[in-house]
């Protein structure tokens, strides 16, 4: 099954139904058929396609006719720089015809280098984001879907994925603003919406004063950071209807889902893996993954990265993470992000979930830096909430009483705001840059 043959599908058995809402703009699935099958005779079988777009009506027209016609997409946010559209629209140049299953080259965020593109099947994009969604979250085809991120992007995909694989409606917002978020949730009556915790912060204003306008929702899928225990129990106590959900995964993989009683009940877990997918930690941490279409089908044009990736038929996530006795997973670090420090791991996620606990801390980032006594030395890059007064010496003594000694921070940098990429992923090569002096 490919995405528009769903679509296709749709058309015929309720063709008058809305499919997409972009601003003053409204398109059934009849139109939105009939402009896919007349704009993929344009577009020929195996080719890559690129859509530099910003979100909107077009941006997914532009994505179905090429898949009608057995291209690939590879979509591309245009808050990246002129310099990471360029190197992506050189990498896809290759001398070769992609396959005709192929669905989406998804780049990864290149917070750690070059950006590499996932290569995503038909039947990746549909098991990951349909079928394992509908078991996971009890979303249908009467649900009408907000998409606030980038639909270039992981989480925007699948929003897109849920809503049009399902025959349901996706509401498109064209650039994020936290009033206009809440003013379409009330009046398009959006049931799913996702809210990356960025996001939420930015609505909790709002929220808090008129809560209401959050009624027709049922359900928030949570993605591409940690959803902070303080900030779930906040947003869920004033909407206590509706149901939120952490998913964890990557431009690669669909790994897991948690509710918010799961988390509740085990803070910082990722939750259990999706039906059809199989989880392994290795000797040293790392969280390998497999699964029919639960894993992409490879990296584009990358054999070597390929190889490593994929050693011993498992992927290899390059995430550390540990599971509970109940099965549940909890994702400790990145593995370049973990600091050895006098011969001790410290993990920077376990040490960044305590300081956003903190009441005056709004974020935090830690890094290793350099340290001629411990090799490396751990430092913590603070946002202080509006208002908040705080020491380094109360911010280590916040993590002396909650971690190991080992672990606490010996440097503590006050920030305006922590470096992040056009995706929202905060950018640790520039605070390793820059340093703690």
């Amino acid at each position: 099954m490919r995405l528009d043959e769903l679509l296709f599908g749709h058309a015929v058995r309720r063709p008058r139904h809305t499919a997409l809402v972009c601003g003053k703009r409204r398109v059934s699935y009849e139109e939105f058929a009939e402009k896919t099958i007349s704009a993929s005779k344009q577009k020929r079988v195996g080719e890559r396609i690129p859509i530099p777009l910003p979100n909107g009506i077009e941006f997914v027209e532009r994505e179905y006719a090429a898949w009608a016609a057995g291209a690939a997409v590879v979509p591309i946010n245009t808050r990246l720089s002129q310099r990471e559209i360029e190197f992506i629209l050189a990498d896809i140049e290759a001398p070769f015809k992609s396959a005709a299953d192929d669905c989406l080259i998804l780049y990864t965020s290149g917070t750690t280098g070059y950006p590499k593109g996932a290569v995503n099947t038909h039947a990746n994009v549909i098991v990951q984001n349909v079928e394992h969604h509908v078991a996971a979250w009890g979303i249908s085809e009467d649900d009408v879907f907000l998409a606030t991120t980038p639909l270039a992007h992981r989480a925007g995909v699948g929003r897109l994925v849920n809503a049009l694989g399902l025959g349901g409606t996706l509401v498109i917002m064209e650039k994020f603003d936290a009033a206009e978020a809440l003013a379409l949730v009330e009046r398009e009556r959006v049931t799913v919406a996702g809210f990356p915790p960025t996001v939420i912060r930015m609505l909790l204003p709002s929220i808090r004063s008129n809560p209401e306008t959050c009624a027709s929702l049922r359900r928030v899928i949570v993605s591409t950071e940690a959803f902070p225990v303080p900030l779930m129990r906040e947003v869920s106590a004033l909407l206590p209807k509706v149901e939120f959900y952490s998913v964890y995964g990557m431009s690669e993989a669909a790994v897991t889902s948690a509710s918010l009683a799961e988390q509740l009940a085990r803070p910082g877990t990722a939750g259990k893996p999706l039906p059809g997918v199989e989880v392994k930690i290795a000797e040293d941490g790392e969280l390998l993954v497999r699964g029919e279409n639960a894993v992409m089908k490879g990296y584009f044009n990358r054999p070597e990265e390929n190889a490593e990736a994929f050693r011993g038929g498992w992927f290899h996530t390059g995430d550390v993470a540990r599971m509970d006795a109940g099965g549940y997973l909890y994702i400790v670090d990145r593995k370049k992000d973990m600091v050895v420090t006098g011969g001790y791991n410290v993990y920077s996620k376990e040490l960044e979930h305590v300081l956003v606990q903190h009441p005056g801390i709004a974020d935090a980032a830690v890094v290793g830096v350099p340290d001629e006594l411990y090799g490396e030395a751990v430092a913590a890059f603070v946002q202080l909430r509006p208002g908040a007064r705080l020491s380094p010496e109360g911010v280590i003594e916040h993590c002396r009483a909650r971690l190991a000694a080992y672990k606490k921070p010996r440097h503590v940098v006050f920030v305006d705001s922590l470096p992040r990429n056009s995706l929202g992923k905060v950018l640790k090569s520039e605070l390793r840059k820059r340093g703690v002096q």
